[in-house]
Formats: C-alpha cells, sequence, structure tokens
C-alpha cells in the first residue's frame, strides 16, 4: 500500500474521525505491529493505549471487552456505543475500509 495523499481538508476530517477510536496493544505482540503499520500507512492519528504500561488501560479493555487480548480496536459511535474489535484481519479491514480515501 502506497503512502495517501490527501487534502488537508480531507485529513482534517479523517483527524476528526479517528478521535473516536483506540488501539489497546502492547509493543511486544506482533498482531499489534500489523495493525500498527497498517495506521501509519494510511497517516491515522489513532490513540495507542499500551496495556502493559498502564494499568488504568488494561482494566478499560478487560471491563469493556471483556477480555484483554490485543489488538483490540474500541470504537465509538456518534449515538455513544462502544464496539470491541479484536482481530487483527478485522481491524486492518476496517481501517481500509473507513479510511482509504
Amino acid at each position: 500500500m502506497k503512502a495517501l495523499n490527501r487534502s488537508p481538508d480531507e485529513q482534517t476530517r479523517i483527524d476528526q474521525a479517528c478521535r473516536s477510536l483506540a488501539l489497546y496493544q502492547t509493543n511486544s505482540c506482533p498482531y499489534c505491529v500489523t495493525v500498527r503499520r497498517t495506521i501509519k500507512k494510511l497517516q491515522l492519528k489513532i490513540e495507542l493505549r499500551d496495556i502493559q504500561r498502564n494499568p488504568v488501560w488494561r482494566q478499560e479493555l478487560m471491563q469493556g471487552g471483556g477480555m484483554t487480548q490485543v489488538p483490540c480496536l474500541r470504537i465509538e459511535a456518534a449515538d455513544g456505543r462502544v464496539q470491541w474489535m479484536y482481530e487483527s484481519a478485522d481491524i486492518k479491514r476496517y481501517l481500509r475500509q473507513h479510511f482509504s480515501s
């Protein structure tokens, strides 16, 4: 996948949309690495939450998603509903579908 070339207005729109996302991850997880690479290639500003370095994020992941498996993408909808997406392939597919423009 080659680097994206967005207009400043489009990048601003994408950055705003990414505010509703957070990736629960660890630095050593190989599946997390592949998701972070996709995030970088798509030039997305998604908050990375390392559950090994911050016990609060680990607890949030357990309470919200029901387990501490990483990677996990937290997606908050406009109406406040939260979806927890655990599979790296699903996360990468979701990001490409929503942010490849």
